[in-house]
C-alpha cells in the first residue's frame, strides 16, 4: 500500500508552508491576539488569492473539487505556527458539509465567498458532539417550509466573524435537522467566550428564529446521517491540526536542546532528554498515521466512524504527552507563558477536550465495536 502523498498534495503542502512561514512569526501570532476579533486577515486574504481556500469547493464556484486531505495539509501547516485564523471552522465546519451535501442553490450562496475569501463560516457542534444520543440542546418547530429554531447552542467556534453556522437542532419526534443560520439573524444573540489557545468561541442563543427551506441543508430523512459525517470530518480536522502542533513543538525543542548547554554540554547529549524527546517523536506518529487515515476514509466514502475515534483518543493522549514533553524540555523558558512553546500547549489542550474527551472516545468506540454483527472484525 502507497501512503505517499499525491503530486497535488504535494503542492498544496509546499504552497500552503510557504505562506504561513512567510507570514506568520511568534510576534504576529501575539499582536494578532491583542486584537478584538483575533482573525489574522491579512493571512487569510493570501491563502484566498493563491487558491488555497477554495479546495474542497465545488467547480461550479470556483473551487478544486478536492477532499479532507488536501485540507488537512492547510490545516496541518497552520497547526505548526498556531496561525490564529479560522481555517478549521470555516473549511470543515462550514463549507465541507455544503459542499458535500447542499444543493447547487446553496453552493452559490454560501461558498463562493469562502473561496473569494471574503467570509467566514462555522457549525454549532460542540454540545451534539459529547450527547451519546446526539439530541441537540437547540430544539426545531416546523414552519411553513421551514423551521423554528430556540435554545442555546455553545461555543460555537468564530461565530463572532460568521457570515453562517450550520446548526443541528432536534424536533419534537427526537429527529435532527441541519439549517443553515445567519448569526446576525433576528432572534440570534451571540454571548463572547474565549477559549484555551485564546479564540473566541461564542455561545448562540435563539429565540424563536425562522429559517426557511432554502436554508436547511439536511432535513429529518437524513439529519442523522449528515450530522453524523459533519462530526466525523471536523473531529479529524482537529486531529490533523494537533499533528502540525506536536511536529513543531518536537522540532523546537530539538533546537533548543542542541543549543542550550547545562554542566558544560548541550542538552541533547544527555541520555535523558534525548529519550524523552524520542518518545514524543514516537507519539507524534501514532497522532499523524492515525489521523491521515481517517481522513483518507472519509474521502473515499468508507465508513470512517471507529478511524476517527481511535484518529481522536490518540490525538487525545499522545498530543499530551507530546506537549508536556517539549514545555518540561524547555525547562524554565517552558513555564513562560510568552514563550512560543507554550502555544502549542495550549492547542494541543484544548483540542485534547474538544467534540469529545478521550474517555467519551473510548466509550464511542466500544459501543461500535459492540455493534458490528458477529464474526466481523474477530468478533
Amino acid at each position: 500500500m502507497d501512503f505517499t502523498f499525491s503530486e497535488t498534495q504535494d503542492a498544496v503542502r509546499e504552497a500552503a508552508t510557504g505562506i504561513f512561514n512567510g507570514l506568520v512569526d511568534p510576534d504576529r501570532v501575539a499582536a494578532i491576539e491583542q486584537t478584538e476579533d483575533r482573525i489574522d486577515r491579512d493571512l487569510w486574504s493570501a491563502l484566498a488569492e493563491a487558491g488555497l481556500l477554495a479546495l474542497g469547493l465545488p467547480a461550479a464556484v470556483g473551487g478544486e473539487n478536492l477532499g479532507l486531505m488536501e485540507i488537512g495539509l492547510l490545516l496541518e501547516a497552520q497547526g505548526k505556527c498556531v496561525a490564529p485564523i479560522p481555517l478549521w471552522s470555516t473549511l470543515v465546519l462550514g463549507a465541507h458539509p455544503i459542499a458535500k451535501f447542499g444543493t447547487p442553490a446553496q453552493h452559490e450562496t454560501y461558498l463562493r465567498s469562502i473561496g473569494e475569501g471574503t467570509a467566514f463560516a462555522s457549525a454549532a457542534l460542540a454540545d451534539v458532539a459529547i450527547s451519546s444520543t446526539r439530541r441537540s440542546s437547540v430544539t426545531a418547530t416546523p414552519s411553513g417550509d421551514g423551521y423554528v429554531l430556540t435554545g442555546v447552542a455553545t461555543a460555537v467556534p468564530n461565530a463572532h466573524v460568521a457570515s453562517f453556522v450550520l446548526v443541528p437542532a432536534t424536533t419534537a419526534d427526537g429527529s435532527t435537522i441541519v439549517a443553515i443560520v445567519d448569526p446576525s439573524a433576528d432572534g440570534v444573540r451571540q454571548e463572547r467566550a474565549t477559549t484555551t489557545n485564546r479564540e473566541v468561541h461564542p455561545h448562540l442563543h435563539f429565540s424563536s428564529v425562522a429559517v426557511e427551506g432554502v436554508q436547511i441543508l439536511a432535513g429529518e430523512a437524513t439529519g442523522a446521517a449528515v450530522l453524523e459525517a459533519m462530526l466525523d470530518a471536523a473531529i479529524t480536522g482537529l486531529c490533523i491540526i494537533a499533528t502540525g502542533c506536536g511536529e513543531a513543538a518536537i522540532a523546537q525543542t530539538a533546537a533548543y536542546l542542541n543549543t542550550r548547554e547545562q554542566f558544560g554540554r548541550t542538552l541533547s547529549t544527555f541520555q535523558g532528554t534525548m529519550l524523552r524527546l524520542a518518545d514524543a517523536a514516537i507519539d507524534e506518529e501514532v497522532i499523524r498515521v492515525t489521523a491521515w487515515n481517517a481522513a483518507w476514509l472519509i474521502d473515499q466514502g468508507a465508513d470512517a466512524a471507529e478511524a476517527v475515534r481511535v484518529a481522536k483518543w490518540h490525538t487525545s493522549d499522545r498530543g499530551q504527552r507530546v506537549v508536556h514533553a517539549t514545555q518540561h524540555l524547555h525547562g524554565g523558558m517552558g513555564a513562560d507563558i510568552s514563550y512560543p512553546i507554550h502555544r502549542y500547549f495550549l492547542w494541543n489542550k484544548q483540542i485534547e477536550l474538544q467534540l469529545g474527551s478521550p474517555s467519551l472516545q473510548i466509550a464511542a468506540l466500544g459501543e461500535l465495536l459492540a455493534a458490528r454483527p458477529v464474526g466481523v472484525g474477530g468478533r
